[in-house]
């Protein structure tokens, strides 16, 4: 099959479209033929191996896994024995490292039944960021209808759910973006949009009951100037490569697991966990029309170093998407 390859850590330069073995599926895998994948910061910071403290976990020396791409939507091509509920010729979304080929092996556990009424492409777009998004409003943030919500990096992958969920959840939203992004944000239900080139949501007078932080731009002082003395901050991280860096947003988080003990505000990281329940979660939102993928640009699959590139670079809005 044909892939993007990465054997060392370093630019979208690194990467190499090639041939590379096809995956076999093991113990509750699914074997996955590829039809679009999409881009995600998760992606550029693995391919320089930033924060170089993350290398104890994506390979020392090199990245362990060897394809990159994480987000996915195609057909079922075969199953481990011990797969329930997923037969070859299924329509499937879901997530594994190696999305970036024809082929990809998942764990049965990440891999669900499609949205019916979106395309391969909008199907791709969504396991990652709409999976990020969803366990930091449900599950971290707890948001409530009538609540007030802000979103740092709203015309962003996660940013661009986050802000149509908040919305379903019934909350006010404000949106934090750059002056382009504005009416993209509008458009997809924010009640506020404050523009941060010419201003600065942690100095001015509003505060809200949930921040969902997903820039790291701030310090975790100028972050909690934001939320409401009984309020949630929600910290994830992500921004652009500025040249890599020791523990990336790591540092915020240190501070926050200081602070978190003696402030009366609820701060707390954004955890990984991915789950067929949340994709079938994010699949019923999708079908009902409560979330919708904005795709911005599709790349095929021997750009994929162009589409990775263009997204830790340009500050890509909503998704991108890699066709196979």
């Amino acid at each position: 099959m044909k892939a993007v390859v990465q054997d060392r850590y370093g630019s979208a330069d690194t990467l190499e479209f090639k041939d590379f073995d096809t995956p076999v599926p093991t113990a509750d895998e699914v074997l996955v033929r590829v039809h679009a994948a999409s881009v995600n910061a998760y992606d550029w910071h693995l391919m320089h191996g930033d924060p170089k403290i993350a290398r104890l976990v994506f390979g020392i020396t090199r990245p362990k896994a060897r394809v990159r791409g994480r987000d996915f939507a195609g057909r079922v091509e075969a199953v481990d024995s011990g797969v329930m509920g997923l037969k070859p010729g299924d329509e499937v979304f879901g997530e594994a490292d190696g999305a970036f080929a024809e082929f990809v092996c998942a764990k049965d556990s990440m891999v669900g039944p499609k949205p019916a009424n979106l395309t391969f492409e909008q199907a791709a777009a969504i396991p990652l960021a709409g999976n990020t998004a969803l366990i930091g409003l449900r599950d971290v943030g707890r948001v409530q209808r009538g609540q007030t919500v802000l979103v740092n990096g709203a015309s962003g992958g996660v940013g661009t759910f986050a802000v149509q969920l908040a919305k379903a959840y019934g909350a006010e939203v404000t949106a934090v973006c750059s002056t382009r992004n504005v009416d993209l944000v509008r458009s997809l239900g924010a009640d506020h949009v404050i523009d941060y080139t010419r201003e600065d949501f942690t100095r001015g007078a509003r505060q809200y009951d949930v921040v969902l932080d997903l820039v790291g731009n701030h310090s975790l002082a100028e972050f909690r100037r934001a939320v409401t003395p009984t309020g949630t901050l929600v910290l994830s991280g992500g921004g652009v490569y500025e040249g890599g860096s020791a523990v990336g947003p790591m540092g915020l988080f240190f501070r926050r697991r200081l602070a978190a003990p003696f402030a009366r505000q609820r701060l707390l990281e954004l955890p990984a966990h991915q789950s067929r329940a949340n994709l079938a979660a994010l699949c019923e939102l999708a079908e009902s029309g409560k979330i919708a993928p904005v795709v911005e640009r599709t790349y095929p699959l021997s750009e994929a170093a162009e589409a990775i590139r263009y997204v830790e670079v340009e500050h890509a809005r909503a998704k991108v998407v890699v066709t196979v």
